[in-house]
């Protein structure tokens, strides 16, 4: 069959474009370690079903050299297809075209998907690997930058949001990622910050490297910036992917519930004796959280940042949950000021996109100190008070450990809306710990005082405190834990209540929006 004139141009031109910056510049990207837009798209989208729009997009700039100039596709792919079954839209930065610039075309063919991914109701996947504004087009690109702002803010909470950094993202272009829900980078291949380390140096003198200051590292340890890491392309896209299947597709919807073979009766038994019994030795929060789940599988954001605390995605007899821990091997699972943003952050996406929130506690405290002090602990451990209580969807809380003073009302407590709250007989629910308290309370002083042996004394009122006071059955019998359970049927109790609260509904007061202490 003869292909007509016309549709024969139409080939010509896509295999044109599809070509990209040129088999020399492609070569450069992968001896860089890199794959190339379009092979990163190929590899996140089921196959066969990613459909490109805008591909024949072009700048219209005739500044400096730009007349005449190709960018095939003006530098940016955009579109939507299938990640695991589920739609989604995408863009992807094309740094072997003009360094992946951002222009007036290219900001518009990003900002149309947006918009369609908002009418659509599904998630959202920006890839970004990109030299910034394209400076040719001047005032165009800083417009093309807030009108994506602009959009990420409004799309907040209604679908999620991904930014994979897969190269450079530097300037403004940081402040869209910085935006959406997650962020990945890739070790050794990623970078960003707002300026670079020239500019650093020439302004103030200090000597710094790309990595150092803006690596996936660096942001995935240091600032926080970053919630996961990878060793390449393709490490970083299966990350993405394995993100997408627990997310619904926006905040009308549940996230996906799977039927997956773990029997929700399971007993963990090694649980019965996880909790050493010296109260300043540690465990490993994570393998409480790896036996109760299912399959003991879960995918953890910020597993370098702020270590004393855990977030993670994880299922209760198929039915996908975010878990918030204290964990005890990091200082001691102490409450501080990024483990209070790591938190806070985490709870309001749940409850923005209806992942009902197990939180599991061992908290001593917050951290005392003057940099903490000084640095806002009282302002940023507020977030976690205001997300706990701003969160509708269900929350359950165990208590494992230790749970003194103002950390025991942040982590969950019924105080704050919790609506099951179950205990491990080794919990030690008080105002604070007993070493803490034979100082304080003033009886125990005179008596410690007057005998004569006071640092007898001492013990044996640190062990009346903690028989009277550091257990679970105090709070039980307010009503401030629902049961005392044993470990080991943990996840029997927390199945049987979230089954039970699947079907919570609970509004919060009229109201433009709360003014949380940021």
């Amino acid at each position: 069959m003869k292909v007509s004139d016309k549709i024969q141009e139409l080939i010509e031109k896509e295999e044109k474009i599809k070509k990209m910056g040129g088999a020399e510049r492609i070569e450069k990207q992968h001896k860089k370690g890199k794959l190339t837009a379009r092979e990163r798209l190929d590899l996140l989208f089921d196959k066969g079903t990613f459909r490109e729009i805008d591909m024949l997009a072009k700048h219209r700039s005739i500044n400096f050299d730009m007349p005449g100039k190709e960018i095939p596709s003006d530098g940016v792919i955009t579109g939507h297809g299938l990640v695991l079954g589920k739609p989604v839209f995408a863009y992807a930065q094309d740094f072997t075209s003009r360094g992946g610039s951002l222009g007036e075309r290219h900001a518009a063919k990003i900002t149309k998907i947006m918009d369609m991914a908002m009418k659509a109701g599904v998630p959202i996947v920006g890839i970004n690997d990109s030299g910034g504004a394209r400076v040719e087009e001047g005032i165009d690109s800083l417009r093309g930058y807030g009108d994506i702002f602009f959009r990420n803010s409004r799309a907040s909470g209604v679908i999620p949001q991904i930014s994979v950094i897969m190269g450079p993202c530097a300037g403004g272009a940081v402040y869209s990622p910085a935006m959406t829900d997650f962020i990945f980078m890739v070790d050794k291949k990623s970078y960003m910050f707002i300026t670079g380390p020239s500019v650093i140096e020439t302004v103030t003198g200090e000597k710094t490297t790309f990595e150092e200051l803006g690596g996936a590292m660096t942001h995935n340890t240091k600032s926080g910036n970053a919630h996961f890491i990878s060793e390449n392309d393709e490490e970083t896209i299966e990350k993405v992917k394995l993100l997408l299947s627990y997310l619904p597709n926006n905040n009308m919807e549940d996230p996906p519930r799977y039927q997956n073979g773990d029997d929700p009766h399971r007993i963990c038994p090694e649980l019965d004796s996880i909790v050493p019994d010296n109260p300043k030795a540690g465990y490993d929060m994570k393998d409480v959280i790896a036996s109760v789940v299912d399959h003991g599988e879960f995918i953890e954001p910020h597993e370098f940042y702020a270590e004393n605390a855990v977030i993670a995605f994880a299922r209760l007899n198929g039915r996908p949950v975010g878990i918030v821990a204290n964990q005890p091997l990091v200082l001691a699972g102490v409450l501080d000021i990024n483990a209070s943003d790591k938190i806070s952050r985490f709870i309001r996406f749940c409850d923005a996109f209806n992942f009902p929130i197990i939180t599991f506690v061992d908290v001593p405290g917050y951290l005392p100190g003057t940099d903490q002090e000084w640095g806002g602990v009282i302002r940023h451990g507020a977030k976690i008070l205001w997300s706990y209580s701003e969160a509708s969807v269900p929350k359950l809380t165990v208590t494992t450990r230790k749970s003194y003073g103002g950390a025991y009302i942040a982590m969950s407590s019924q105080h704050l809306g919790a609506d099951m709250l179950f205990a491990w007989p080794s919990a030690e629910i008080a105002v604070m710990g007993a070493q803490g308290a034979v100082n304080v309370v003033s009886s125990y002083r005179k008596e410690i005082k007057t005998a004569s042996d006071p640092k007898q004394k001492r013990k044996e009122k640190i062990k009346e405190y903690e028989t009277a006071f550091n257990t679970p059955y105090i709070a039980a019998e307010r009503g401030y834990i629902d049961a005392v359970i044993r470990p080991s049927e943990t996840r029997i109790h927390l199945i049987d209540a979230l089954e039970i609260m699947c079907t919570k509904k609970e509004s919060l007061p009229p109201k433009k929006h709360g003014n949380i202490p940021v």
